[in-house]
C-alpha cells in the first residue's frame, strides 16, 4: 500500500485524539517522560514539519523543538501537507535528505510517530486509541525492522513485558519501552 495512503489513515486516527486535548490536559504527564502533553504535541508537530522536508530530500532540523502556540489548527493543516509531500512521485525512493536513510523507511518513521505519540496522547489524556490495521502492519514491520538501531539512536527504549492479555497493539507499545497500560 502507498506510504501516503497509510500517512493519510494514520492522520485520520490522530486527528480526534489531538482535537479533544483540552488546555486542562496540555502539563499532564504522558508515557513519554521526558515530556508532558504540550512538549509532546510540539514534538510530533514539528515531525509533521521536517519529515515533510524529508519526503523533498531536503535536510531536516531536528536539533530542537519549536513551540507551536497554534497547534490546533497547525495539526490538522500541516499533517495533510504530510501526506501530500509523500504522495509526490519519487518521495519514497531514494535517500531522504540528511538522515542518510532509504526514503521508504524514513517515511515509515514518520508513520511511526503519527501512530505511537497519538497513543502516547490518548493515554495522558483518557483518551481511546486503536491504530488503522494497515498502519498498524507497518509499523509492527519497521519496528520489527529497526530495533536494535532505533534503540541505539534513544528512539526506542529497550523493550518492557507485555501483560499476558495484551492486544498486539499493546505488544507493539512495549517493544518500544513504553508501558502498554501506562496511566498518569
Amino acid at each position: 500500500m502507498k506510504l501516503s495512503v497509510l500517512l493519510d489513515r494514520a492522520r485520520d486516527h490522530a486527528l480526534p485524539v489531538i482535537a479533544n486535548i483540552t488546555d486542562d490536559d496540555l502539563t499532564k504527564p504522558t508515557p513519554c517522560a521526558d515530556y508532558d502533553v504540550r512538549a509532546l504535541l510540539d514534538h510530533l508537530l514539528h515531525v509533521v514539519v521536517e519529515f515533510q522536508k524529508l519526503a523533498t530530500k531536503q535536510d531536516a532540523d531536528f536539533s530542537h523543538t519549536p513551540s507551536y502556540p497554534d497547534w490546533r489548527t497547525q495539526y490538522p493543516a500541516e499533517s495533510a501537507k504530510l501526506v501530500e509531500a509523500w504522495g509526490q512521485p519519487g518521495a519514497t525512493e531514494g535517500i531522504a535528505g540528511n538522515m542518510q536513510l532509504p526514503a521508504r523507511t524514513v517515511g515509515g518513521l514518520a508513520l511511526l510517530d503519527l501512530t505511537i505519540h497519538a497513543s502516547d496522547l490518548a493515554q495522558a489524556t483518557g483518551q481511546r486509541f486503536e491504530p488503522d490495521p494497515e498502519v498498524f502492519a507497518e509499523v509492527a514491520d519497521l519496528v520489527t525492522q529497526m530495533g536494535p538501531t532505533a534503540i541505539e539512536w534513544k528512539v526506542f527504549k529497550e523493550p518492557v513485558e507485555a501483560p499476558a492479555d495484551a492486544s498486539p497493539f499493546e505488544q507493539l507499545l512495549a517493544t518500544t519501552g513504553r508501558d502498554p497500560r501506562w496511566s498518569a
